[in-house]
């Protein structure tokens, strides 16, 4: 597949996806939105895709959205019934994911730029560089369902002091709220190590059960539905080989072969 805004490639297992807008500093556009949604949905079907890293080209991750449109890059001509953000679009399509999904964030990740990476699993980043909720500060509001996302990672204090400020946060003040899990010199070189690890030691269908469940769960008052979903899947998984081979692998002290792909994981959800 060839795209014109993003690039990707694919090594044992792991699928790195790159922003590909580097002179301008990989700023989105509804031509990536569109390329980044069928890029995902086809990685979620490829069985010999296990993790995919999110990356941007050149020095930035992704500036936020392309404004060389000028006043009327938020406009449409859709009806206001029928228009859905297309930011959130791709932020539900990676909450959606089958996979675990890694945001290397090498630059400057501000707007629809880090809003984009919060439902991925782990968000690393370089330190120093810009990050913020910068909506406020050009009219706009909170996109790409980051109104959802953000107050489960850090709290409805912290989303609303970053989000109504729309000011630049500090790396390490990111990482201390549990927006970021590693600040890093060099986010793609972790997050190729992080993925390795992934794809070495975790069966598919265990990671696609434990990324849906996590998110899932977080509306629910109390712990029984989880309980009920859990005991579900265990039910599943104890008679699939996976279980069968991830003991015998333990018992042998060696590393695991697991044969499942995420997509034989049924939905335990409905």
């Amino acid at each position: 597949m060839s795209y014109q805004t993003i690039k990707y490639e694919i090594h044992k297992g792991i699928m790195t996806l790159i922003l590909n807008r580097p002179e301008q500093m990989n700023t989105f556009t509804y031509a990536m939105s569109e390329e980044l949604l069928d890029v995902l949905e086809w990685a979620n079907q490829q069985d010999k895709i296990r993790v995919v890293i999110i990356t941007g080209a050149g020095k930035a991750f992704c500036a936020g959205m392309d404004l060389s449109g000028g006043t009327s890059t938020f406009e449409t001509d859709e009806a206001a019934d029928d228009f859905r953000d297309v930011g959130g679009k791709v932020s539900l399509k990676v909450y959606d994911m089958k996979k675990p999904v890694i945001a290397a964030i090498n630059g400057a990740a501000v707007g629809v730029g880090i809003t984009l990476t919060l439902p991925m699993d782990i968000r690393i980043i370089k330190k120093g560089v810009k990050v913020g909720f910068v909506f406020g500060r050009v009219g706009i509001g909170p996109e790409s369902v980051s109104g959802w996302f953000l107050p489960k990672l850090v709290g409805a204090g912290k989303a609303l002091d970053w989000m109504l400020t729309g000011r630049y946060i500090p790396t390490d003040e990111a990482m201390a709220a549990g927006l970021i899990q590693y600040e890093e010199e060099d986010p793609l070189a972790k997050a190729k190590e992080i993925a390795e690890a992934i794809v070495q030691n975790t069966a598919a269908t265990s990671n696609a059960f434990t990324r849906q469940i996590l998110w899932r769960m977080t509306g629910e008052s109390n712990p029984k539905r989880a309980h009920l979903i859990e005991s579900k899947y265990l039910y599943w998984a104890a008679r699939q080989a996976d279980a069968k081979e991830g003991i015998n692998a333990f018992l042998e002290k060696r590393s695991p072969s697991f044969s499942l792909s995420s997509n034989e994981l049924p939905n335990f959800f409905l």
